[in-house]
């Protein structure tokens, strides 16, 4: 088997060692277009679970790495009011030239040819006399530019910018630096990769390095800059540069990572934003499962890598996930210099989504214990309620809303059920409700309830628009707050365009096979091209509307609800006001966002006026569309706004379901940074919504000031009891109600 690999980099290099390691009868040959000693950059860092699967690929180059490690624990968080540190974090520092140095002495002891200075200029000459082609030739791949149309790469250019110095000065720990100079707010991320010597990376907006003259810098400028700037911090020492030109940071993605007998790795592959680890970790991680793969399908390449992509691509996605978000927090991080120094370390160490509350506990369980402190104390004072003296973890905290004291941070979503009988809730909405009250949860909120007979989704849903809803939501009240510590809350909403549809579990968003009723929307656009076709509402259907949305309010207050949440979101009637995708009207009530807010503004100012004063008011956005020319974060940001201008108290923040072509970024709290945007920029408490199952991402959103609420859907339906059990799971005593008292000294037994 002849095997080239194109790119002379630890990647590269490394699936050489292995490639040859496996079977010494290969022929292995390595083409690097520069000299053996001719790399750019400082240090790259591996975490400890990157160190294990090292050593068990190739134990030798594992032992040599080992042994020029500068290993450290420690995150020191440099902020105004002092330095916060965060130990137990496990990472180490290696210069990217000893790297090579060691895997060029291990690949030449085993026989790999290597060849310097050797340019590919024709990946299908190469690809037609080797059995297997690997382009390890960087996030700039001649080799992916050449097999274009296979790859179908996209690359995303982010707008910060950065530069890659290196420094003198011995880091003790993985710092980090904010600094504010006349020019805006720079970063550093800086850490030692051996005794002696450390990497420093600068960033800043393009603003800043636009205002600071570093666009035309030169390296020797950029350096006498970025020297004055951190003197203090550099104590003394210099820095140097190596190629240390400012970058903007590439996301590079393609459609498919092989093509033929050629496969791409690294950063020819993917990209993942130095914030969380170096390309270089992923890229050698790639390479140990595409050795895997090639030694489990002896003579067969094709399915080698067909295997390898399939079994390597849903990790390095969702490492891209984590890496974007982590990303954005830097791009960001003007957005969090006022939050309290406590809360913003918090938001730094669990700023990609991966490391949550509870990870930082096993890492540092002191400061946690201090933010956790922290955390219990400024929410009881905000909510006027005596503090315990016990450890009181974020979720169960309390939380005020005008007069509204919630017990806890934790809210049941609301979920249509389907199971209504002309608008009229029954014994399942009892049950429903009721048992996910009493399983802890500080806010129940009801399922989406709609003003009209012809407002609902489908025939099953729930109705406020006949005196007979206000007994049979009264009765599921009561019960709410005769047997348990929860509050209820009631979200009254419109379906326009996406009404007379079947139920969920029939053929969801398509029409009833009969007895369909006329909809209203903004524009006359259906959902679905199988859909009925909306009629443009006229000014007296916006009047008819905003009066069905007034009588329902005046009825959710005779049932005697805690809370009342208007449904703007999902595409559904009022969504469909705010969306562009949505309302192509040429009046008053479309064009810009201000105009597209109108109505739906008249919406929240008569139901404001008919809800008691002293009760609260939430509005559920969708703060994406997850589509071109759609809503997006800035526009949620200006909703926001507007919306706590006219009285709203908490906006609700999901995103999407408004057109049926978008493409949603799913993941782990994929919702929670665009609640965590409006919540620090509008200044609007927000609740977050959208795969949150752990108490231990609960508790991680709350103390990093992402949301105030968080509110879970399936993981209620899994468990009702979510909250009690997560509160046991702490070793947090939260009283069961009396007719559960056996359940204070029970303990169930593990699987």
């Amino acid at each position: 088997m002849r095997i080239v690999v194109i790119g002379g980099g630890p990647a590269g290099l490394y699936f050489a060692i292995l490639m040859k390691k496996a079977d010494p009868a290969r022929e292995v040959v390595v083409l690097e277009r520069n000299k053996p000693d001719d790399t750019f950059g400082f240090g790259v860092v591996f975490s400890d679970a990157t160190l294990e699967g090292l050593a068990n690929a190739d134990r030798p180059s594992y032992d040599a790495i080992l042994g020029s490690f500068a290993h450290w624990d420690d995150i020191d968080i440099h902020l105004r009011e002092g330095v916060i540190t965060s130990t137990g974090h496990g990472f180490s520092g290696l210069g990217r030239q000893a790297l090579l140095d060691i895997l060029q002495r291990r690949a030449a002891e085993l026989g790999v040819e290597m060849r310097f200075e050797t340019e590919v200029v024709d990946v299908h000459a190469v690809s037609a006399s080797a059995d297997l082609v690997l382009a390890a030739d960087g996030v700039n791949s001649a080799m992916r530019a050449q097999l274009a149309d296979r790859f179908q790469p996209s690359i995303d250019w982010r707008p910060n910018r950065f530069c890659w110095l290196g420094t003198s000065f011995p880091f003790r720990a993985f710092t980090f630096y904010f600094k504010q100079s006349e020019h805006g707010l720079f970063r550093v991320h800086a850490y030692r990769y051996d005794r002696e010597r450390s990497t420093f990376i600068v960033e800043c907006t393009e603003d800043a390095w636009r205002r600071a003259g570093l666009d035309s810098a030169t390296e020797e400028e950029t350096i006498a800059y970025c020297e004055r700037l951190f003197a203090e911090e550099l104590a003394g020492h210099r820095l140097v540069a190596n190629r240390s030109i400012w970058r903007s940071f590439p996301i590079v993605r393609n459609a498919c990572w092989h093509a033929g007998n050629v496969v791409l790795v690294g950063d020819a592959a993917h990209t993942a934003h130095f914030s969380i680890g170096s390309g270089t970790k992923l890229a050698m991680e790639d390479v140990i499962a595409l050795a895997e793969a090639v030694e489990a399908h002896p003579g067969d390449v094709p399915a080698a890598l067909v295997a390898y992509e399939a079994a390597r691509r849903p990790v390095v996605e969702s490492t891209q996930r984590a890496a974007r978000v982590s990303l954005e927090w830097f791009e960001q991080t003007e957005r969090y210099m006022d939050l309290p120094p406590l809360q913003l370390a918090t938001s730094l160490l669990t700023r990609s989504l991966r490391v949550n509350h509870e990870n930082l506990r096993v890492r540092d369980p002191q400061l946690v214990a201090r933010i956790d402190r922290w955390f219990a104390d400024q929410a009881f004072a905000r909510a006027g309620v005596a503090a315990p003296s016990r450890p009181t973890p974020p979720m169960f905290t309390p939380l005020r809303l005008r007069d509204l004291v919630l017990g806890n941070r934790v809210v049941v979503s609301p979920m249509c059920m389907y199971s209504a009988t002309d608008g009229t809730v029954n014994d399942w909405h009892l049950v429903h409700l009721g048992s996910r009250a009493v399983g802890g949860a500080g806010l129940v909120i009801a399922e989406m309830t709609d003003v009209s007979a012809d407002g609902r989704i489908s025939p099953g849903c729930a109705g406020m628009y006949t005196s007979g809803h206000v007994g049979a939501w009264r009765r599921i009240v009561d019960f709410v707050h005769r047997f348990t510590t929860a509050h209820i809350g009631l979200q009254l909403g419109h379906a326009g365009r996406k009404g007379s549809t079947q139920r969920l579990w029939e053929q969801p968003d398509q029409p009833l096979s009969d007895g369909n009723w006329a909809l209203l929307a903004p524009s006359p656009i259906p959902y679905l091209p199988t859909g009925q076709t909306p009629r443009e509402m006229t000014r007296a259907d916006m009047d008819q509307v905003r009066s069905d949305f007034v009588r329902s309010t005046e009825m959710a207050v005779e049932s005697g609800f805690d809370l009342l949440e208007l449904h703007f979101a999902h595409g559904y009637l009022l969504a469909s006001f705010l969306s562009p995708l949505t309302n192509r009207r040429t009046d008053a009530y479309g064009g810009s966002l201000e105009a597209r807010l109108r109505y739906p503004l008249e919406i929240v100012d008569a139901v404001r006026r008919a809800w008691p004063a002293e009760r609260p008011l939430s509005v559920r956005i969708s703060a994406t569309d997850w589509a071109p020319g759609g809503t997006d974060a800035a526009d949620a940001v200006a909703i926001a706004r507007a919306l706590a201008s006219h009285g709203c108290d908490i906006v609700d923040v999901s995103t999407g379901q408004t057109v049926a072509e978008a493409r949603p970024e799913y993941g782990r709290l994929y919702q929670t940074p665009f609640a965590e945007r409006i919540r620090l920029e509008a200044g609007v408490p927000v609740m977050t919504v959208g795969a949150i199952s752990t108490w231990s991402d609960v508790n991680s959103v709350l103390a990093a000031g992402r949301a105030d609420l968080c509110v879970l859907a399936r993981a209620h339906l899994w468990d009702p009891y979510w909250t009690h059990h997560a509160a046991r799971d702490q070793g947090y005593a939260m009283p069961w109600p009396a007719q559960y008292a056996p359940m204070e000294r029970y303990s169930p037994r593990p699987r």
